[in-house]
Parts: C-alpha cells; structure tokens; sequence
C-alpha cells in the first residue's frame, strides 16, 4: 500500500470499516458511574412518521396547527438535557410503517436526539415498525448500523431464535472497585412479536419458547458468574427486562395494588406463553418495562416482580388530549461499602416525567431494594 497523498488515508479509512465495522458502543462496557449509580430513560412507542409534515394525534385542536413528530423529537432532546441517562432505551412502535415515506430515514430521524447525545442507546420493536418498506428484520439491522447503539440483531452464539432483537446488556461494577470486572446489573431484551401468526389465535405476538429458552441460559450464565470468585456473591445480580407487548399478568392489578394509571385494557397476547413464570423461575429479573398501551403508566408487583408501563411519548400515537406525554426514567444505586467503595446494587428507584412546562416528576417509588428483599426471604423461610 503506498503511504502517501489522500488515497492513502481512504484507503485505510475503508479497511478500518472493512475490519472493524460501526456498531455504535458495542465494544465499549456499560458501566456504573463514579457516584454509584446508573440512570436509564425509557421512550416508549414514538410512532415516528415523516418528521413536520407527519400531525400529531389527540391533541386540543388549538394545538394541531404547530404539532407534529418534531414536539416527539423536542421532548427527547428535553428529556436527555434534564436526566443526563447512562443509557437510553427505546422499547417498541419507534417509527409508524403505515405512515412513513421511508423507513431508514424515518428510524434515523426518530433516534437522532439519542445518536447526537452520544450517550449509548438500545431498541426492541413494537408491533408497527415492519409496516412500511423494510422488515422486522430490516428494520433491526438498520438499527443496530447507527451510531452510538449497543443494540443487537440478535445473540451471537445463537443460531435460531424467534424475533429480531433479542439480546442482552452487562452493566458493570464502578471502575477501579472490586466489582469492576463482574456485571453488577443484567439488562435483557426482547422482541414480543407484531401479530399471531397462526390463523385460530387471534391478536398479538408473544415471546416464544426459542426465546425464553435463551433468556434462562443467558440468565444461568450470568448468575454462574457473578456468584464465582472474585467477589463470591451469594445470589444473582437484578436484572430489568426491556419488550413492547405487555404479558397477560398485567392484568393483575387494580387500582389499589399498583402506582400510576390505568386508563385502558391490557393489550397483551390472547395466549400466555409462560415467559412471566420463566423469568420467576430465574429468579434474577426484579423490573419489567414495556410499552404498547399508551394510557397506562403504572407500575405493580406480582411474584416479587415489577411490571411496569412507560407511558405513551411519541406525539404522532394516540393518547389523550389534556394527558400529558411522558418518559420512565430508572435509577439503579449500588451499596456503599465499609472501606468506602462501591459494592453491588442497592436499590432500584423509578419515576415519570411529563412533557410540560417544568417536566414535571411523578410517581417516584423504590421498585427494588437488597434489604426489602432480604427481609422478604427471611419471613418465607420462617414461616410467618
């Protein structure tokens, strides 16, 4: 090769993409921070068209006239501003098929305020954003080619899997800590499907057993190392899951046992596939996040787990007019240990921001704390 002149820097700039192609932060760790703590905003159901010209749905009619994808984009970017994430996660229907010219376009609008953050990113599908000209395949392969995502087309060491966009994400120890080199924090995601496609069930997809077959060894994998030496810890790191399609137990709750609202049916699968009783046998997820039905945003507990809406935010969904859009925002805190470091996962802390003047916080709870879970095993093995 010769080494001189412009040619020579394209020809290095190609072999460097050749050898080692963009896949945003897939190289780079997730890590806790030096505070000891690691920040996710959840953005839910975008239903991104063609940017101005795509209108937005149910809103006052004063407002229609200057409404459109862009007040989707401004809240983002309000949103990264005020809650400075750790990671970014956008779970499902991120672009409208039915309404969009093209699709690429349409993907790389709706996650430029994340991509221009620089702040690492990750999406699951929804059950709309194969309906225009690319797949479900193709549209995640699009994704996964954008820059700052640690998203994945699916696992690398698994050859058949149902769906687009099942992987997982480590979330390691504060450096310099003794648990810098062990995953403190699981991340799963998932694809929960678009529609059934067998003809005598009627309705959406679910996650499959190919699916939950990968999620129980991923999990056992990750729980092997994380009770090994160095660190022996004596049970696994939380996990949080990430899919659009809720599971048929979010129908559990009423108003008196879960934080938040619940202003419409739960759209889940006409079957269960079985995944929640899956992830209590794992016995590692401790939060569940999804999207898909814009009017609920509320959080309940079943079997020591929390299933949990975002809120519809995209401007381009329906909603409802005088029902601000809103983000999840998660905040996982690790322990303070006696020599002053930082140890493993304290507690995990969730709230909303709506989409008005002050980006007004509501709804902060502890989904999840060591000693409320410690306590809780004592009283099952005691009895009482």
């Amino acid at each position: 090769m010769k080494m001189g002149g412009s040619n020579f820097f394209v020809e290095v700039v190609l072999l460097c993409l050749i050898l080692f192609p963009i896949y945003g932060f897939a190289e780079r760790p997730l890590r806790f921070g030096k505070g000891g703590s690691f920040k996710i905003l959840q953005v839910a159901d975008m239903h991104y068209g063609d940017g101005k010209t795509t209108p937005c749905e149910d809103v006052f009619s004063y407002q229609m006239a200057t409404c459109s994808d862009l007040n989707t984009t401004a809240f983002i970017r309000r949103m990264i501003l005020a809650e400075k994430p750790d990671l970014i996660v956008f779970t499902g229907d991120n672009i409208f098929g039915y309404d969009v010219t093209d699709a690429a376009k349409s993907l790389e609008a709706s996650f430029a305020p994340a991509i221009a953050s620089n702040i690492p990113w990750a999406a699951v599908l929804g059950n709309h954003d194969q309906e225009s000209a690319l797949s479900r395949e193709g549209v995640m392969k699009h994704i996964v080619k954008l820059k700052n995502t640690v998203s994945l087309v699916n696992p690398v060491e698994v050859h058949v899997i149902d769906g687009f966009g099942n992987y997982n994400l480590e979330v390691g120890g504060v450096e310099g800590s003794s648990f810098e080199n062990k995953s403190v924090l699981n991340l799963y995601f998932l694809d929960s499907g678009d529609y059934s496609t067998i003809p005598s069930i009627p309705g959406y997809g679910w996650i499959k057993p190919s699916q939950q077959f990968w999620f129980e060894r991923t999990s056992k994998r990750l729980q092997r190392a994380y009770m090994a030496k160095p660190e022996a810890q004596k049970g696994p790191a939380p996990g949080i899951a990430y899919f659009h399609i809720p599971l048929p137990e979010f129908s559990s709750f009423d108003s008196t046992n879960f934080t938040g609202v619940k202003q419409e049916g739960i759209s889940s699968a006409s079957v269960n596939s079985g995944f929640f009783t899956t992830m209590v046998s794992a016995g590692d997820v401790k939060a569940v996040f999804t999207g898909h039905d814009h009017l609920n945003d509320f959080c309940g507990e079943l079997t020591g787990i929390q299933l949990c809406y975002a809120g519809g935010f995209g401007y381009h969904a329906y909603g409802k007019a005088g029902w601000a859009r809103r983000a999840r925002v998660v905040v996982v805190n690790l322990e303070k240990m006696e020599k002053g470091g930082w140890g493993a996962v304290k507690s995990i802390k969730t709230w909303k921001r709506l989409d008005d003047q002050h980006l007004t916080a509501i709804d902060g709870q502890v989904l999840w704390s060591k000693s409320s879970a410690g306590t809780r095993r004592k009283k099952q093995i005691g009895g009482t």
